[in-house]
C-alpha cells in the first residue's frame, strides 16, 4: 500500500507486453529485466500475474473469486451459532 501523496509511475502497453515476452520465453527471470529496465522487480511481477489472470483484472473486484455455490453470510451465521450451541453443551456433559 502506498504512502500518503505517492506517485506511481505508468508503463506504456508496448512496454509491459514487450516484458511480458522476455519473461515467458524463459531467457529471463523478473529480476533480471528488474535491472535491465530500471523497474522494481514485483512491478513485473505484478505485470505478469495480471497477464495470467486476466479474469481478476476484467471482474474489477480484487480477492479470491467468489464461486455461485457459496453459502450467503446470514447462512454461515446460523451455522456458526448452531456450532457454538453444540460446543456449549458439548463442555456442560463434562
Amino acid at each position: 500500500m502506498g504512502s500518503k501523496g505517492q506517485k506511481y509511475n505508468k508503463y506504456s502497453l508496448e512496454l509491459k507486453e514487450e516484458i511480458i515476452n522476455r519473461y515467458i520465453s524463459g531467457d529471463y527471470s523478473s529480476r533480471s529485466l528488474a535491472k535491465e529496465y530500471g523497474i522494481s522487480y514485483k512491478t513485473i511481477d505484478n505485470m505478469i500475474y495480471r497477464y495470467k489472470h486476466p479474469e481478476i483484472i476484467k471482474s474489477g473486484k480484487k480477492g479470491r473469486p467468489k464461486n455461485e455455490e457459496s453459502i450467503d453470510y446470514k447462512e454461515r451465521y446460523e451455522i456458526l451459532k448452531k456450532y457454538q450451541a453444540f460446543l456449549k453443551a458439548q463442555r456442560e456433559r463434562k
